[in-house]
């Protein structure tokens, strides 16, 4: 039945793109254009609380020159890399997505998915907001896409239902939901793990039937879905920094005239301010609430995690050269 409603809502939405222009045609500064933004996290997450400040800016600020319509909670689309194509295509001015399936549109991006490549926050925004997440973002306009800032889903971690995880051993034969990248994959197929990527808006539903043993992902999306309903166990692993990045379509961008496209970068910039702000927040208050909701939490000691490095270290050795050595070591360096 999920699957219907999300096709309808796709064909719809391409209907709508294929039957209005996305600026309304009238002469000069009275032209109005407009941005849908589709993504697939609940109205509580932090990415859609700084999307609607985001919207708020640039509808106040154009003079209502620019009008924003947020669709949240994967009303349009079951998945990232749905938005994303759609986005690409033209039928969708805008999403926020994990930037993991982006990897299916620009495997420079892979890198951002290599297994404890970040040891933190600080780490992590001096690659993204530094010359690797500049040059990545310019990078996108050949996949006619326009990258704007790189915002957050936190640390990733492990959850399943049958206890919980200390080593790369207790993953192994563990039917494991993967984001769809192909890193991510042969990640937890490195630590044993029968692991295969699945579209996200469908994930509970798998979970609950048994498709899949276990998932990974950052706290917030644990607690907004209620994923705690159908995994007992999470187990702080943090193997992966989850950026999220704010996507425009490229044509839809260089249409727009100069001092809105000033707006939409500088709108962009303090958006990933806020969501960031947001989301540390929801990460120690979701935790908690996490806990209150029944889910057995543990952490792994440095010892612990030094055997999951250990067991990645076969995925550097498949990716590095495809991502691109520079790349991964410009990533490493940030750590520094």
């Amino acid at each position: 039945m999920k699957k219907l409603l999300v096709l309808l809502s796709i064909t719809v939405l391409i209907l709508v793109a294929c039957g209005r222009p996305s600026a309304d045609s009238t002469n000069g500064e009275d032209t109005v254009y407009t941005i849908r933004i589709a993504h697939l996290v609940p109205e509580e997450q932090s990415s859609h609380l700084a999307a609607l400040t985001f919207k708020e800016k640039l509808e106040k600020e154009s003079n209502g020159r620019l009008k924003v319509e947020i669709y949240p909670n994967g009303a349009l689309f079951g998945s990232d890399r749905e938005a994303i194509e759609a986005v690409q295509l033209g039928n969708l001015e805008m999403t926020i997505p994990a930037v993991a399936p982006l990897a299916s549109f620009n495997k420079k991006f892979m890198v951002f998915d290599l297994p404890f490549i970040f040891n933190d926050h600080e780490a992590a925004y001096k690659a993204l907001d530094g010359e690797l997440g500049e040059s990545l973002l310019e990078d996108l306009q050949k996949n006619s896409l326009k990258g704007l800032v790189f915002a957050e889903n936190g640390f990733r971690h492990m959850s399943n239902h049958k206890g919980a995880i200390t080593s790369p051993d207790d993953l192994k034969g563990m039917k494991f939901r993967t984001l769809e990248n192909p890193v991510h994959t042969d990640t937890f197929k490195s630590f044993g793990a029968n692991a295969s990527p699945f579209a996200f808006g469908e994930l509970y539903t798998a979970l609950q039937q048994g498709t899949y043993d276990a998932m990974e992902a950052p706290i917030s999306l644990y607690y907004t879905n209620k994923f705690y309903e159908v995994q007992e166990y999470l187990t702080l692993t943090g193997h992966v920094y989850a950026a999220t990045i704010l996507l425009m379509n490229n044509d839809f961008y260089n249409q727009l005239p100069e001092d809105l496209q000033a707006l939409v970068t500088e709108a962009s910039e303090e958006y990933r301010t806020e969501q960031r702000e947001i989301a540390q927040g929801q990460d120690v208050e979701f935790l908690e609430k996490l806990k209150e909701n029944g889910m057995k939490v543990n952490e792994i000691t440095p010892e612990q995690k030094d055997a999951f490095r250990e067991a990645a270290k076969v995925v550097y050795d498949k990716f590095t050269a495809e991502i691109g050595e520079d790349l991964v070591e410009q990533a490493k360096a940030a750590n520094q």
